[in-house]
């Protein structure tokens, strides 16, 4: 599934496509937004921009629902629309983000979020807050690079900060080990050593005690 609805609005986006076989039939209903958009570059028979435009399609009929029940933006109770989109983020790579396709659809997406935007304002009177957060999606995995002196002055232009290597989630953990064993082990020294240097050894150590009984004996 596409698309996950959680709230008690659910008898109403019930009508909402959530399977790719159904975003995919949205689409090439007459009251699509393929009738309306500026494709230009993006073509209707590729999976990757049907999947982004089928994105945009679901925009399109949430605020097309919410238009029909007035009710629910009417009430006292806040309301929260959580949406992550993921279509853009294919096209880039499926084209590149250089090419034609990224940048028509980047175009779409801007127009489109504006304007569902603008109708959620229009539908909350104006009481609604639309937040667009852009991630970058990070798929390389962190490593240790190591350098020589003729890559000094090379490293140095990558890394003007002087950022510090970005530890796991194990650091902590390992740390308090180290560090509380190291502590218990001086500590053990410690006590050990003041108890030997303050000995007596006629009457502490068992070694004496017998030498003296066989003395005493002979």
């Amino acid at each position: 599934q596409r698309v996950y609805m959680v709230g008690k609005a659910n008898a109403v986006f019930e009508d909402l496509s959530v399977t790719l076989r159904q975003l995919r039939n949205r689409l090439f209903q007459d009251s699509s937004i393929l009738s309306s958009l500026p494709l230009n570059s993006l073509s209707r028979n590729n999976e990757v921009d049907l999947l982004f435009l089928s994105e945009l399609q679901v925009l399109h009929d949430i605020a097309s629902l919410l238009s029909r029940h007035k009710h629910l933006a009417k009430d006292h109770s806040p309301d929260l629309y959580s949406l992550e989109l993921s279509g853009l983020e294919e096209v880039g790579k499926r084209y590149g983000e250089d090419s034609q396709q990224f940048k028509d659809a980047s175009q779409i997406l801007v127009d489109s979020l504006q304007k569902f935007a603008d109708e959620m304002f229009n539908l909350y009177g104006g009481n609604a807050v639309v937040e667009v957060v852009a991630v970058k999606e990070f798929n390389s995995p962190l490593s240790r690079k190591t350098r020589s002196i003729l890559q000094a002055s090379q490293s140095e232009k990558e890394n003007p900060y002087n950022l510090a290597y970005p530890y796991n989630y194990d650091y902590s953990v390992i740390f308090n080990i180290v560090l509380w064993m190291m502590i218990g082990l001086a500590l053990a020294v410690i006590v050990i050593s003041y108890n030997l240097w303050n000995m007596d050894p006629g009457y502490d150590s068992i070694i004496y005690r017998m030498t003296n009984q066989k003395i005493r004996m002979d």
